[in-house]
């Protein structure tokens, strides 16, 4: 029988701004742990692959903290899509071009603010769509340079300036989670295409973690909502 959804989180070990950052511990636990968790909880994802490079990421992610193990699957990832120029979609394309399934659905590990409800309500609304991405709502007044070095407004007249409440703002990816089927990414060797929906998630989710001023600000927040449970 083929897997209706399977999750695909690639985790490299060549991270040079936090070396090995994907099983660093972040709020008493490796940072790889927290969207697993994501995908181990969402009762619509039945299996979750793992792709690494890393010996050391193998063994912590077979390390596990939690009982309900058994979707996790560690697979290897080959060194040409683990390198600082790789593509996440050369990642996903090998994956995919080895393994059968319905639909795929990308997770960054660099995003341990992601819930399994997040996942769980965008698959309900995938089959309206024929890929989906995480984003979150920002209410900020955008401008850009003119050719002459003065700014303008994108996304708002500064003449007739909009009340917070009466003002949509914009939809800035999150780079959380992308869903999107086998054969379209195989199709278009892209994880989003066709018709495109969104899942909007919390402002804070925003953060991912690059630098280790991310890393402050993630923890910080991953505490607080533990606190909150």
């Amino acid at each position: 029988m083929v897997d209706k959804f399977v999750a695909f989180i690639p985790v490299r070990s060549g991270s040079k701004s936090i070396p090995l950052k994907n099983i660093k511990n972040i709020a008493g636990r490796p940072l790889v742990y927290w969207t697993i968790d994501s995908a181990v909880e969402c009762p619509y994802i039945s299996k979750v692959y793992v792709a690494t490079d890393g010996e050391e990421i193998k063994q912590a992610v077979e390390n596990y903290d939690k009982d309900d193990k058994g979707k996790i699957i560690v697979i290897s990832r080959s060194p040409e899509t683990a390198t600082d120029t790789a593509s996440t979609e050369s990642a996903m394309l090998e994956f995919a071009e080895n393994y059968n399934f319905e639909n795929i659905v990308l997770i960054q590990a660099t995003s341990p603010l992601l819930e399994s409800k997040d996942l769980t309500e965008a698959i309900q609304e995938y089959d309206k769509y024929d890929s989906m991405l995480s984003v979150v709502e920002q209410k900020r007044f955008y401008w850009n340079y003119n050719e002459d070095g003065s700014v303008s407004p994108t996304n708002y007249d500064f003449n007739n300036r909009p009340r917070r409440q009466e003002f949509n703002g914009n939809l800035v990816e999150n780079g959380a989670f992308y869903i999107c089927s086998r054969k379209d990414l195989l199709k278009s060797k892209c994880r989003i295409s066709g018709k495109i929906g969104c899942h909007v998630m919390s402002e804070k989710t925003y953060y991912e973690i690059d630098e280790l001023d991310d890393w402050t600000i993630i923890e910080s927040l991953i505490n607080s909502r533990n606190k909150s449970l």
